[in-house]
């Protein structure tokens, strides 16, 4: 159970981060994309990336939150790859 719920708070986390490096200003601008995120919905979800990360160490559990703060940060890093790995498509 305590892996279903660890497993289900990266995924959350994750996919915030997915939303905030798309919406990324600078990777946009330099896309020739328009920015479509505004600053309260980048903030949005800045919070929803963050909040199971504050919902697991109010819980308590370390060896939980250390989990969720690590696959985060392994995502992170493959997002960037990814997103760097993406052709350029300037207008």
């Amino acid at each position: 159970m305590i892996a279903a719920l660890t497993v289900a708070a990266t995924a959350a986390s994750i996919f915030f981060v997915v939303l905030l490096a798309l919406g990324d200003p600078k990777r946009r601008r330099a896309n020739g994309l328009p920015n479509s995120l505004g600053k309260v919905k980048r903030h949005a979800y800045l919070i929803g990336a963050i909040l199971p990360g504050i919902v697991i160490a109010l819980s308590g559990d370390a060896a939980m939150w250390l989990i969720w703060f690590g696959g985060c940060a392994v995502a992170g890093w493959l997002i960037a790859l990814w997103l760097a790995s993406l052709p350029l498509h300037k207008r």
